[in-house]
């Protein structure tokens, strides 16, 4: 299923530019659904680096566009470029989301049914979006890298976590305060986790340890395991796996509406 990454993916609609910065731009597909249009920002994975661009995205976004979502999908300053890092990351998928709720008029977006999602890296960003923008109502993570200090622990993908942030947890804790979904309170979002029992590049207990602890807190997660999958069948559209994703967006979009 890794093959995924280098599929051409299904061509885009339209680009909006959401910055002056070269990479902050969104690739918008447009469902043939009569407006207004639920909505799925999604954010794409690869480590924070900026070795791995939107374009594999592409394709869990054409499938999702199928099933009458306008669905944007967000690239954003990573590891490797200019501003790249946190807080610059972080800030990018904020700006992002401010302006598509600020054009959502415009592009005939449902206000009420707007899902975040996120996979491995991009999960990371999504659910650190809902813990600082209230606003954010329904966030779904794929193979999320949840917990920034076991991501140290275990030198991930040799230390990535290390070049986002710009260092250990112990030589900036304020970054890792600011940005781990483990230390945040995600106040009013549903979270929605999903991930491969046989994941070798973000094991399963980073998700299933992140939701113990979550509803400890009383935070509304839904933790389900995909037995057997690995990484990158959560954003195949070949996959069996893929009709749970798309299972659990459809209950998020639903689940939005019903606020």
């Amino acid at each position: 299923m890794k093959d995924i990454l280098s599929i051409i993916p299904p061509r885009a609609d339209r680009r909006l530019i959401y910055g002056s910065d070269p990479h902050q731009f969104i690739e918008l597909r447009i469902p043939k659904a009569k407006p207004p249009y639920p909505l799925v920002m999604n954010i794409h994975g690869g480590f924070w680096r900026a070795l791995y661009s939107l374009d594999h995205a592409g394709h869990l976004c054409a499938a999702l566009t199928e099933k009458g979502f306008l669905t944007a999908n967000i690239e954003y300053r990573r590891v490797g470029n200019e501003g790249g890092g946190w807080p610059g990351t972080f800030e990018d998928i904020s700006k992002a989301y401010s302006f598509l709720m600020q054009q959502s008029a415009k592009e005939h977006i449902d206000s009420k049914r707007v899902v975040v999602m996120g996979h491995s890296a991009g999960g990371h960003l999504a659910v650190c979006l809902a813990a600082h923008d209230h606003t954010v109502r329904q966030v779904v993570s794929l193979a999320g890298v949840l917990d920034l200090q076991k991501a140290y622990n275990l030198h991930l993908s040799a230390d990535a976590v290390v070049e986002l942030m710009g260092g250990a947890p112990s030589a900036v804790p304020d970054h890792y305060k600011e940005g781990d979904p483990m230390q945040l309170a995600v106040g009013t979002a549903h979270q929605w986790l999903l991930h491969g029992t046989a994941d070798d590049i973000v094991p399963c207990e980073f998700s299933e340890a992140y939701a113990k602890r979550k509803k400890q807190r009383k935070e509304k997660v839904d933790f389900m395991p995909l037995t057997g999958a690995g990484h990158f069948e959560l954003i195949d559209p070949r996959s069996q796996e893929w009709k749970s994703v798309e299972s659990a967006v459809l209950k998020a979009a639903g689940n939005s509406s019903s606020r």
